[in-house]
């Protein structure tokens, strides 16, 4: 009786999204965490300076995206230790310089161009140490070490960010950028504090929740790094009161899941069919905020496929390829050194096509949707 009355009792807190077509599609703005690089020199690049060690977007690359090509959602990244400084710790207290910089990105996104835009902090619930990301750091809420920020500053964090964008129904809050190797039920109680924090500011838009390994796809169903239980035993454990939350995955498809390697040698379909029965099961939905490929025909059939998986699977609302920034210049966010970036205008760093001449032209512009909506997804409820 108890059994079966706890199970009645999630399943009516569960959050639940409809439809069965894509909603967003797009690509991430990478700039906002660069800088801060600097092994065991912690606090090197704080708080930084805007357009030199960091940036946001470029409003002229948001235009070609959403005019030319025709997109309807960036991904922009930002860093925790820079819009809550170390002096103060993390929590409701901002850097007011640098969440205006971040904001004016966001509102050039949703105010001007009428699209829609996800905060995420690339921080990989971790704060207080991002020289030697995604290693360093005191995780979020860890008990036992006395330097980390708790859950609660969690919560305070994201009450005050989202009370600060509650009247932007553009705005998309993604809770944390690749949660990896720490206990999983920690992770649940990280995303449902941010979920609570959240909704007690009046903020009614998407969230995107992430799990474990890297809230990797290929692993949800799987023990990730340090045997921390498989995402898939605790993410449909989450409340959202106004059922109004999505799955946060990543899926990069070389050898080892990382987006480091040129060949595309991972099936993203078939490695994506556990987690796909997941959330069918569980009457959820999820986004790939993270994927890519290189600059070959193996990749550009890859990225292909799996764009069109999800469009063929009614539990995905939407993607966002990985990665467009202002200051890439001819580096390679993925995948492999010579690809280069998703900025237009830019080239490899052997002065040929970056990835937005090869990888998008190729295998990411023929994959999107004609009937992307601007408006009117205010929830998917």
């Amino acid at each position: 009786m108890f059994a079966s009355s706890l199970i009645a009792f999630l399943a009516a807190g569960l959050f639940t999204v409809t439809g069965g077509k894509i909603l967003y599609a797009g690509v991430n703005e990478s700039g906002g965490e660069f800088g801060v690089f600097s092994p065991n020199n912690t606090g090197f690049g704080l708080p930084g300076r805007f357009n030199i060690d960091y940036a946001f977007i470029n409003k002229s690359t948001i235009d070609i995206f959403v005019d030319r090509e025709k997109i309807n959602f960036f991904r922009v990244t930002f860093l925790m230790e820079r819009m809550c400084p170390l002096a103060t710790g993390l929590g409701s207290v901002f850097n007011e310089t640098y969440f205006g910089e971040f904001a004016d990105a966001i509102n050039y996104i949703t105010k001007t161009k009428r699209v829609y835009a996800l905060l995420d902090p690339h921080n990989y619930m971790r704060y207080g140490d991002p020289s030697s990301q995604p290693f360093s750091g005191p995780i979020i809420g860890d008990t036992s070490d006395p330097t980390a920020a708790t859950t609660a500053q969690f919560k305070a964090f994201w009450r005050e960010l989202a009370r600060r964008f509650v009247n932007n129904p553009k705005v998309v809050f993604g809770l944390n950028n690749e949660p990896h190797t720490m206990p999983t039920d920690l992770i649940l109680a990280n995303d449902q504090a941010a979920i609570d924090g959240i909704r007690e500011a009046g903020a009614a838009q998407l969230i995107l929740a992430p799990g474990n390994g890297f809230t990797g796809g290929h692993s949800w169903t799987q023990v990730t790094g340090n045997g921390a239980a498989p995402s898939s035993e605790f993410m449909n454990k989450l409340v959202d009161p106004l059922k109004n939350t999505a799955i946060d995955i990543h899926e990069y498809l070389d050898i080892d899941f990382s987006g480091s390697h040129a060949e595309c040698t991972q099936p993203g379909p078939s490695n994506l069919a556990a987690l796909t029965q997941w959330l069918k099961d569980n009457n959820l939905k999820a986004m790939i905020t993270e994927f890519g490929g290189g600059n070959n025909e193996g990749c550009f059939q890859a990225v292909s496929e799996l764009i069109q998986y999800m469009a063929h699977n009614d539990v995905y609302i939407g993607w966002a390829i990985w990665a467009a920034g202002p200051i890439w210049g001819t580096a390679s966010p993925c995948c492999g050194a010579d690809t280069g970036s998703l900025e237009p205008g830019q080239v490899n760093d052997l002065g040929g096509p970056n990835a937005f001449k090869t990888v998008w032209a190729k295998a990411v512009r023929p994959n999107i949707p004609s009937d992307l909506k601007r408006n009117g997804i205010s929830s998917l409820s």
